[in-house]
């Protein structure tokens, strides 16, 4: 009954109290969209489906509508937005905590909430130990990519090319919804074609950089360093910092390490989920890698990160000279 995508975390078992927080509402709501619909029957839904307000909710109107019983099915939904309103009340709170203790036959209370930032109230600890608890948060980074790829595949049934969702990353940064309505207009200009590349996103009229950063730790990654010098002129005229680059880099480097050391299952268990995806593009670079030249290539990286803080010369000149020292040792070798 509960959606495949969301049964890993909550299991299988119907009903209940669902916790779903975090500052990521898109996928929140989405989730709690996907919450009703496995619960409800189509043709009694009006009377079992009931939407409430945190900031407007009162203790008996909450009350009540949690005891109400379904009508004529199984289940009866209440989705309670803006919990996050009831940590001032202590009544409200009460009714709360004690449906997740003690759901109510037949209620699938789903809770969404966006708990302020660094709390530390024992409400919404409660609510994270007694209900079954989800936490959204905005992707960011390779994340963001990752989301992409998935939201693609799982809302259009498209494929989506890692550098369409770069590109996408870039122009829309971590706006969720904007993010969907883009890739439900790209998946219509697709149309026989399957998946969505980077000249859909171009012919949607979404600006693409020549160069961006993370097209640019492949580049280094696969060891082409001619487009790894050409390209890094162009990141530092967009405005990258070398401090950044670096820390991309020993992440990357990094991650290689972990396939050439440990093999992707290394890797797989140490990434993020929404970076699961890029187990096989590491497991592919780190086969020009030898774990010794990883090592020396972070020895060298060090040393740019202290150069960078240290000595004021320009970014680009120490990393083009640690590029160049990759390069002349490739040859060597």
């Amino acid at each position: 009954m509960i959606p495949a995508h969301l049964r890993v975390r909550l299991g299988e078992e119907a009903g209940g109290v669902f916790y779903l927080h975090g500052d990521d509402e898109h996928g929140k709501d989405a989730a709690a969209r996907a919450l009703a619909r496995a619960h409800l029957e189509e043709a009694t839904a009006d009377f079992n489906h009931e939407v409430l307000r945190g900031r407007e909710v009162t203790p008996q109107l909450l009350a009540s509508t949690l005891a109400t019983p379904p009508m004529m099915a199984p289940w009866r939904v209440v989705v309670l937005k803006e919990t996050q309103a009831l940590a001032g009340s202590p009544r409200l709170r009460s009714v709360v905590l004690e449906a997740a203790a003690s759901p109510p036959p037949g209620l699938a209370l789903i809770l969404l909430c966006t708990p302020p930032e660094r709390t530390r109230a024992r409400f919404y600890r409660d609510l994270e130990s007694r209900c079954r608890a989800v936490r959204f948060e905005v992707p960011r980074g390779q994340e963001l990519h990752g989301w992409l790829i998935g939201e693609a595949q799982g809302a259009f049934g498209r494929s989506l090319s890692e550098g369409a969702a770069r590109a996408l990353a870039r122009a829309f940064g971590s706006n969720l919804p904007a993010l969907h309505h883009e890739l439900e207009k790209l998946s219509t200009l697709a149309g026989e074609e399957g998946g969505i590349t980077t000249e859909h996103v171009r012919q949607a009229g979404t600006a693409i950089v020549e160069q961006d950063r993370w097209a640019w730790l492949d580049l280094v990654a696969e060891r082409r360093w001619p487009e790894a010098l050409r390209g890094l002129g162009i990141l530092i005229g967009h405005g990258e910092s070398g401090v950044g680059l670096v820390i991309g880099l020993a992440t990357h480097l990094l991650r290689l390490g972990a396939v050439a050391t440990g093999g992707s299952a290394a890797l797989g268990a140490a990434l993020p989920g929404n970076q699961k995806w890029l187990v096989r593009k590491y497991e592919r670079q780190a086969r020009g890698w030898t774990p010794a030249g990883i090592e020396r290539a972070l020895i060298g990286l060090l040393r740019v990160e202290r150069l960078l803080k240290a000595s004021g010369a320009p970014d680009r000149l120490l990393l083009e000279h640690w590029l160049l020292g990759l390069d002349s040792a490739a040859e060597a070798a």
